[in-house]
């Protein structure tokens, strides 16, 4: 790294104020593809299953997107530092279209989740790209006006997309859900390539090396391990020989990973990723996060449905408050954590969370509609004021060219922890239901108290109570766990780099930097 040190200029420099602008715009655009397209298909299963058949597998066309988009995180890190942030978003941006188009003129089932893996090929990179380049074009005291915008992008996406799936669906036709992102993204392609100037790097005379083997090993590892933790305890028993396969080819592919990863000169997933205990301290803390997050956004609108008697579009209404109030907090936590730092706002959020999430498990039954809708509100905040400091803060202790592997791995441990919660928490409900209803553990009795808008025997409405109660227990443990995390591994003060004239931080402080060194780094970046 010492060698490129001083040779890389700020990215925004380069861009210039006027182009700048095009490119957020452009940033904007590709993560409304990424965040879209997590959930503008649910609406629509019933016109695809009815089209193509193969209602036994439809759940893939989510999990396998999901497990794509997840495996292939730090893969496109470590290539965006390698190669740069342009080409590699570019390259991302076109594979996601063509799989768009691909899943627009699917002819089965299978066909449409085989293409449905190829956008989630280039929604990782999607993801990963969009999140480093907004570090790279603002110096650290403007970063959150950026985040901030692409966390509204989210959350607008997160609460239209099922609602615009619904409407091509029923007026169109359920493919336009994939032609629609092929003129956003040809737009986001053009703003990108016109004006986009990624700096100039010096160069050591050598030729880049990509550790292929490490990038293919990274994905069979990932890929079998999610498969065996979405698929578990759903399409076949935990502690059945296709779960047990699976777990245990995951494994020894770990092991591979690890004696391959060793031996490559530039890792896919470097050592010092989990050595520096900034990035450590803040991959394991947003691991919890997607865990946690697993809690409301599958759970609560069942327990709207069943308990609380509310249609789905109220349901709807009342996960969705935190959408509003998230990126809200987000924007407005530089004003914390520069006068307290980084580490002690996230704890601040994370641990105003953890009892909110347990204040969940109080609420009267059946209660009133206003009372979970309250504390989703107040939750968004507190996750708001918990992710984006920690987000910015850890791409604040590195430079560029180790930029775009921290945070893809802080995407890959969110990813592969709301992974983990859905299997878990998934687990830990259908135990509650079968203990609570006589070992019926199908959850056919929970399909028809949803269809009788709350009108359900009273002993299963108390059930799926129940059993939400307990999934929201299980996350208030998860943001207790990430709150610990926070106290006991990461650093009091964040070692942020000083930023050159130019804006961008120095290059990396190597794998033994001293995590903290008040008097070497200023938290705040002046």
């Amino acid at each position: 790294m010492g060698s490129t040190r001083g040779a890389i200029r700020d990215t925004a420099q380069r861009t210039g104020t006027d182009r700048r602008g095009a490119v957020v715009a452009a940033l904007m655009l590709a993560m409304a593809l990424a965040a879209l397209d997590a959930t503008i298909v649910s609406t629509a299963v019933p016109q695809i299953v009815g089209d193509l058949g193969g209602f036994s597998v439809f759940s893939w066309l989510f999990s396998g997107y999901l497990l794509a988009v997840t495996v292939t995180l730090p893969i496109y890190g470590k290539l965006s530092d390698t190669f740069g942030r342009k080409p590699v978003l570019i390259a991302g941006a076109a594979v996601f279209l063509l799989g768009s188009l691909l899943c627009a003129v699917a002819w089965n089932m299978a066909a449409l989740i085989a293409f449905r893996i190829v956008q989630g090929l280039g929604g990782g990179a999607l993801q990963g790209t969009v999140q480093t380049l907004a570090a790279d074009l603002y110096p650290l005291k403007e970063r959150p006006r950026i985040q901030s915008r692409l966390s509204t992008v989210w959350a607008l996406s997160a609460v239209a997309g099922p609602g615009l799936g619904g409407v091509l669906a029923a007026y169109a036709d359920w493919r336009w859900i994939f032609l629609i992102n092929l003129p956003i993204g040809a737009v986001a392609l053009w703003l990108i390539v016109r004006h986009l100037h990624e700096p100039a790097r010096a160069t050591t005379g050598t030729r880049a090396r990509v550790d292929w083997a490490g990038a293919l090993a990274v994905f069979a590892c990932g890929g079998v391990l999610l498969t065996a933790l979405v698929q578990g305890g759903v399409a076949w028993p935990w502690l059945s020989g296709p779960s047990i396969a699976l777990f245990g080819t995951g494994l020894a592919l770990v092991a591979v990973v690890v004696w391959v990863e060793r031996r490559a000169a530039e890792p896919i997933i470097p050592g010092w990723v989990w050595r520096r205990r900034t990035i450590a301290a803040v991959n394991l803390a947003l691991g919890a996060l997607g865990l946690l997050m697993v809690a409301p956004t599958v759970f609560l609108p069942t327990y709207a449905q069943a308990v609380l008697g509310l249609a789905p579009v109220a349901a709807g209404f009342v996960l969705s408050v935190w959408t509003l109030s998230w990126p809200v907090s987000a924007a407005l936590s530089q004003h914390v954590y520069r006068r307290i730092g980084f580490r002690n706002t996230a704890m601040l959020g994370i641990g105003t969370a953890s009892l909110i999430l347990l204040a969940f498990l109080f609420l009267p039954y059946p209660g009133q509609a206003w009372q979970p809708t309250l504390l989703m509100l107040v939750l968004g905040a507190a996750l708001g004021l918990f992710q984006l400091p920690l987000i910015i803060g850890v791409q604040s202790t590195v430079g560029w060219s180790e930029r775009g592997t921290t945070t893809a791995s802080v995407l890959f441990c969110r990813q592969t922890g709301q992974t983990i919660g859905a299997a878990l928490f998934g687990a830990v409900a259908n135990g509650v239901l079968a203990s609570r209803l006589g070992g019926a553990s199908d959850l056919d009795s929970v399909t028809r108290a949803l269809d009788s808008g709350g009108r359900a025997p009273e002993a299963t409405r108390r059930a799926i109570a129940d059993a939400v109660h307990a999934v929201y227990l299980g996350a208030s443990c998860a943001a207790a766990l990430a709150f610990l995390v926070l106290l006991l591994l990461a650093p009091r003060r964040f070692p942020v780099l000083q930023e050159a004239a130019g804006g961008d931080a120095g290059e990396g402080a190597g794998e033994d930097t001293d995590e903290g060194a008040d008097d070497v780094v200023r938290e705040d970046g002046r």
